[in-house]
């Protein structure tokens, strides 16, 4: 793949800058397009600084590219909650512009990064952007014969990650304050999947089978939320207090998130994937090294005993 360009817009996020090194790991020239320069940039990775809503930035950075990946959008279902035109804008229009750009390009394949809350009633204004951008890209497909592939993520976790990630929010509240509050009653099922887990799966769906396909990208292990608390709280070398607040927001699935049907995606897996334990103390040793050196952790025991899972 070494004489293959690909640009990943949203570069600089947490499943973006993964998907990145992936794409560099696999052989491909790699160029990264973001607001912000990546703190996770490679010596072999391209750094473009530019908006996705500047349709001429966004397709001159495209020029010359075999594969394009969109991942700038905003991600956070509680933000999108309370920012609807916003929401609409950056993650329909803004696919719109990566769309044109990979068009123009004449690129082999789009990618795009939805979500499986595209089956769900739930997901507020955050599900419903991804199932428009999802009918955008298939029409493109048939209007222009663009190839995509669109990958519903499930829950993700791991390095990189920050407040608005879910297993982030426990493990730094354990950490911080010895405590993890959940705004529901914790029966809440999640299948969480390691983000290097996620992005190895991104590059292997440019394979020719997987064109025009919709893609699941959920973890191996359905688990309640007040279990993975239960497990975040074993590891800590500390007692961590358990919280639920059951005034929770109604925008989040419980259960199950299918509900609306789209298009039917078949579920992609890996043979080999991170172990949820070893996920949870690896994200941690990220955590406290970056509270240590913010010095915000106030004396915290080291967590170099907290391999108790």
């Amino acid at each position: 793949m070494a004489d293959e360009i690909a640009i990943v817009y949203g570069a600089s996020g947490f499943l973006g800058s993964h998907v990145a090194d992936a794409l560099s790991t696999a052989g491909y020239r790699v160029r990264l397009f973001d607001r912000v320069p990546s703190r996770y940039q490679r010596s072999d990775q391209e750094m473009i600084i530019g908006d996705i809503m500047d349709l001429g930035q966004v397709a001159e950075a495209a020029r010359g590219a075999d594969v394009v990946y969109n991942f700038a959008a905003i991600a956070d279902i509680d933000e999108a909650h309370h920012k609807p035109l916003a929401t609409a804008t950056i993650n329909v229009l803004g696919n719109m512009h990566a769309l044109e750009a990979a068009r123009l390009a004449q690129a082999r394949r789009f990618v795009f990064a939805s979500t499986i809350y595209v089956y769900s009633e739930s997901g507020s204004f955050y599900r419903a952007s991804k199932q428009a951008a999802e009918r955008f890209i298939e029409t493109y497909h048939e209007r222009y014969g663009l190839d995509y592939s669109i990958l519903r993520y499930g829950s993700l976790y791991g390095r990189r990650a920050d407040a608005r990630n879910g297993i982030y929010r426990m493990l730094h509240e354990a950490v911080a304050q010895r405590s993890i509050t959940y705004h529901g009653t914790g029966e809440a099922l999640r299948e969480y999947i390691h983000v290097e887990d996620a992005a190895r799966m991104s590059v292997q769906v440019l394979a020719p089978e997987f064109a025009n396909r919709h893609l699941i990208l959920t973890g191996q292990e359905r688990l309640r939320i007040r279990d993975v608390m239960t497990m975040i709280s074993e590891i800590m070398p500390w007692e961590v207090t358990l919280n639920f607040d059951e005034g929770s927001a109604v925008h989040h699935y419980e259960v199950t998130p299918y509900a609306f049907q789209p298009r039917v995606g078949r579920k992609l897996v890996l043979n080999e994937h991170v172990d949820l334990g070893q996920g949870l103390l690896d994200c941690l040793g990220d955590i406290h090294q970056a509270l240590h050196h913010s010095g915000d952790d106030d004396g915290a025991t080291p967590l170099a005993s907290a391999n108790k899972a």
